[in-house]
């Protein structure tokens, strides 16, 4: 393409003035034109930002907020509760600042006490699988720190709950104690940090029945009590409780029992968490006819026989006493999940029914829930108490014709699942980063933090 040429000097002088001439002309025509333009461009906006608004704020309709008087209709009406998609974005505040530049160093221990026993693959799925789960996502953190001297926490991976009994399956933990007491006594030898402290800076995991008693039954726990060699220790473990117990006489963390996050992802895309819910009540366990075992105790408390004595056969309630693989989907199909207590309070239903959208009923007098800080445990749950079963279908049917609504609400934000979950790479707001900032929060227990300016790795 050739190039437009500049007038040459004859006819410049025309070319201004022609310019002169027609610059008012042009100018109202310019002026209309950008008149028209700002309109057309107000109107535009205008109509994006309303029809985004109704898109985003589509008002949910009131057969779904709101229920009759009538019994039948609670019922149809609570089973196909749903709620606007626009609950379910995902969280974008920054809580980063909130783990104080904590550093984390991890004890490299021989196998033995850890790694070997992943060969059984239950070891690291299970619902004790915690203490698989944290020593991961620590290892893969950017809080882990290699060099010792800096380090806040020393995190010290023993698997204690992977030793599997051959007669009933169960992990047996008869071992714990002495497992634990081995390396403590390895890592006071080739460390110093242990013995500068004795132990007050440095962390374990007891994810099992009743934590840092390290046993299933609650009377031999508790007259076993903590270990000595445990008790200036931090103790993250499943068990807690609000009153005065034991087990929990030490330094702790409650954190939730582990469930594999890969298991609730393959159930979710199967069955949406917004989903058809076409069961009322569920559960799906241990539930003894006669409680009192061969151990002469009474399991759960009898809670758990009473609920299937009262409504096994009550068309409200989907009640099974045994194991099914693919329980998962049941729970994704329910409004609402009993979590009753076991042989300690604690239950893996727990984070199952938060993960999968199903409103926990949690009957365990005193229980003392994870990361009570990030989830605001009384708007998605409710709590019945042990002596209240009997009253357990009329709690129900009210909490249906009420508020259902607003509890799935709660519920169904992402972030609450996401602190419940253990994941191999730690994520902030998951289970692991939740832990890193309790911890954050017992800085006082950090001998770097302690130590003066002028001290120097020598002085140890």
């Amino acid at each position: 393409m050739e190039e437009l040429k500049r007038p040459t000097t004859r006819r410049r002088g025309f070319y201004v003035k022609m310019r002169l001439l027609n610059k008012n002309g042009r100018q109202q025509d310019k002026n209309l034109c950008f008149k028209y333009y700002k309109w057309v461009l107000w109107f535009s906006l205008t109509l994006y930002f309303f029809t985004s608004y109704f898109i985003n704020h589509k008002p949910i309709p009131l057969s779904k907020t709101r229920f009759t008087n009538s019994k039948s209709n609670h019922l149809s009406r609570a089973l196909i509760e749903s709620v606007n998609k626009t609950f379910l974005q995902h969280p974008t505040t920054n809580n980063k600042g909130l783990l104080r530049d904590l550093k984390v160093y991890v004890y490299a221990l021989p196998s033995k006490y850890n790694t070997d026993w992943l060969s059984n693959q239950r070891c690291s799925n299970h619902l004790f699988a915690a203490e698989v789960a944290i020593h991961k996502a620590l290892l893969n953190s950017d809080v882990r720190t290699f060099d010792p001297y800096e380090a806040d926490f020393f995190f010290v991976p023993v698997y204690v709950s992977c030793n599997f009994s051959t007669v009933n399956g169960f992990p047996a933990i008869g071992l714990a104690r002495s497992l634990i007491s081995s390396a403590i006594k390895l890592v006071s030898s080739e460390y110093p940090f242990w013995n500068r402290s004795w132990g007050s800076d440095h962390v374990f995991v007891a994810s099992h029945d009743y934590g840092a008693c390290f046993h299933a039954m609650e009377e031999r726990a508790v007259a076993d009590g903590i270990p000595d060699f445990l008790k200036k220790s931090v103790l993250l473990q499943t068990f807690g409780v609000k009153y005065k117990h034991p087990c929990q006489e030490v330094e702790n963390v409650v954190i939730p029992p582990y469930i594999p996050p890969e298991s609730l992802r393959r159930t979710l895309e199967k069955f949406p968490v917004t989903g058809r819910r076409d069961i009322l009540v569920f559960f799906r366990g241990k539930m003894e006819v006669h409680p009192k075992n061969i151990s002469g105790r009474f399991y759960s408390k009898k809670v758990r026989t009473d609920i299937w004595r009262r409504y096994n056969g009550d068309r409200r309630f989907y009640l099974q006493r045994h194991r099914f693989a693919g329980y998962q989907s049941e729970i994704v199909r329910s409004v609402f999940c009993l979590c009753p207590l076991g042989w300690a309070p604690w239950s893996p239903r727990l984070v199952e029914s938060v993960a999968l959208g199903c409103v926990p009923v949690i009957i365990a007098d005193g229980i003392r829930l994870p990361f009570s800080n990030a989830v605001n445990w009384s708007e998605i749950s409710l709590t019945v108490a042990e002596k209240d079963v009997s009253k357990l279908g009329m709690i129900l049917e009210h909490v249906a014709a009420t508020n259902l609504t607003s509890i799935q609400k709660n519920l169904w934000d992402p972030s609450v699942k996401l602190a419940l979950l253990f994941n191999d790479h730690d994520q902030e707001g998951d289970a692991t980063w939740h832990v890193l900032r309790a911890l954050s929060g017992k800085l006082e227990r950090s001998h770097s933090r302690s130590r003066a300016p002028s001290q120097s790795h020598t002085d140890i």
